[in-house]
């Protein structure tokens, strides 16, 4: 247990809280300590009866079961690896510019889901992190089954081919990229490779609650075409997946509690 705390000490802050609550959610709902009726986001109880707290909840419960606990743990391993890459690779220290994709990334998810009657809001969100990762480090080469390799721009869309072949739904994982993409069209894209003005940009109040640590290594605000291979923290080369190899990524079907 000891090995196990020096590790989860080890995780960056936001990503150990993302990652604690990813965990300590599905393990409520598992439980029965709370109904996972109350977890998912339905729009009629969110509108109406005022369950403010549908939108956090969805996004981090998971049915947890025979059928989906694999799946579960995949997605868990991506939020763990794909996260912790970026908090401390890009927005190393910049947790307030961290935390602000996060949220704009969660706004977009949210309203696509109460728009799309979408019930769990996990897979999405950990994928456009995944998206955001990818684009930053798109000439990383990473690897996938069978000893195929190629650029880590590529990742989330050979995931979600990989579902659709398989069989797996594709809507999580589609929804994930696109918010993805949009979050970084406008924050560097747009602005700094196609010159137009800035749509995004983080809030002061993050500034004041999660200031700017000097020393960190950051390439937060580059123009991604003029950074080859943007330099991760972990991230090697071929550090894709586990072991080097990206086999996982199926979506969770929309209606599978």
């Amino acid at each position: 247990m000891s090995d196990i705390g020096d590790w989860f000490k080890t995780i960056p802050f936001i990503t150990r809280y993302w990652f604690a609550g990813s965990i300590a959610v599905p393990l409520i709902g598992k439980l029965g300590l709370i109904s996972p009726m109350y977890l998912v986001l339905w729009p009629e109880n969110f509108f109406h009866k005022f369950q403010v707290w549908r939108p956090i909840t969805s996004t981090l419960y998971f049915p947890v079961g025979p059928g989906t606990g694999f799946l579960y743990l995949v997605n868990l391993y991506f939020l763990y690896q794909y996260s912790t890459r970026l908090e401390t690779g890009a927005f190393d220290g910049r947790p307030a510019d961290f935390v602000f994709m996060l949220l704009f990334n969660w706004i977009c998810i949210v309203i696509t889901g109460l728009m799309m009657d979408m019930q769990l809001l996990m897979i999405p969100l950990i994928m456009s992190v995944l998206y955001v990762w990818a684009q930053l480090n798109r000439e990383t080469i990473v690897s996938f089954w069978f000893g195929t390799r190629f650029k880590a721009c590529y990742l989330p869309w050979v995931i979600l081919g990989f579902n659709y072949i398989i069989g797996g739904s594709v809507v999580n994982e589609l929804i994930g990229n696109l918010v993805g993409h949009l979050y970084f069209f406008l924050m560097f894209k747009y602005p700094m490779d196609l010159g137009g003005r800035s749509f995004l940009s983080t809030p002061d109040f993050l500034y004041r609650f999660l200031p700017n640590r000097r020393g960190g290594v950051s390439g937060f605000g580059a123009p991604p075409s003029r950074r080859p291979a943007a330099p991760e923290a972990g991230g090697g080369g071929g550090g894709g997946g586990m072991g080097g190899r990206h086999a996982w990524g199926a979506g969770f079907r929309l209606g599978d509690d």
